[in-house]
């Protein structure tokens, strides 16, 4: 996420060197304490964001949950009835939604490892912040007298740091880009023969539901 890595810049920025390294510390300290505050607030509005997409995913697992276990309710229902064919349908549509229920499963989890890393970004630009604004006037004040003692400055190591930032981004969308691809080229290609043997065993899978049913309902 591009927002995470600006806040990831921000947090390992040394406000020293900043200051040191900088024409004017003053505009630089407040620059940075501005593009500090800017960020804190979209790293709050994407956490908002994010809290509530997990609230909707949760609900949703939760819908597909009881709509499994309605549909095994009238599997057993039609068991009783001496209805195998219905029984068999009701068992097939249970499982449809105990697939999606795995699905959305594995992405509020999801969600929720999202959350987490900006709940943690926000804590520590919260941090940063902090010492920013509480370190700015020692900082310049610093600053003024190590050049009144003739220290040098040194200005341009962050140049390096933000190319090869950009490189490591660039490289990194295009190995996902390279995956992406090879992943579709290999749901393309699957052959027949997995999708019969994948059928199979869905039938095999309804038949031991099935049969399941049965013998819990004869035991009861």
């Amino acid at each position: 996420m591009a927002l995470l890595e600006r806040v990831s810049t921000l947090v390992r920025a040394n406000l020293n060197d900043l200051v040191d390294k900088a024409e004017d510390p003053e505009k630089m300290i407040k620059q940075v304490i501005m593009d500090m505050q800017n960020q804190l607030l979209q790293v709050k509005t994407q956490v908002a964001i994010s809290i509530a997409d997990q609230h909707v995913l949760e609900k949703k697992l939760a819908e597909n949950e009881e709509n499994e276990r309605q549909w095994i309710k009238r599997a057993e229902l039609a068991v009783d009835r001496k209805d195998d064919a219905l029984a068999r349908a009701a068992v097939e549509r249970s499982m449809s939604y105990k697939s999606m229920t795995e699905g959305f499963r594995q992405q509020v989890e999801d969600q929720k490892t999202q959350v987490d890393n900006l709940k943690q970004a926000l804590l520590k630009l919260q941090q940063k912040l902090a010492e920013a604004q509480s370190k700015s006037d020692v900082l310049i004040a610093q600053h003024r007298r190590s050049r009144a003692l003739g220290k040098a400055t040194d200005a341009g190591t962050a140049i390096g740091s933000d190319s090869n930032a950009a490189a490591f981004d660039r490289m990194k969308r295009k190995v996902q880009h390279t995956e992406a691809t090879a992943q579709a080229k290999a749901d393309l290609v699957s052959d027949d023969v997995n999708e019969k043997f994948a059928a199979m065993e869905k039938q095999e899978e309804i038949e031991r539901l099935l049969n399941e049913i049965k013998s819990k309902r004869k035991a009861g």
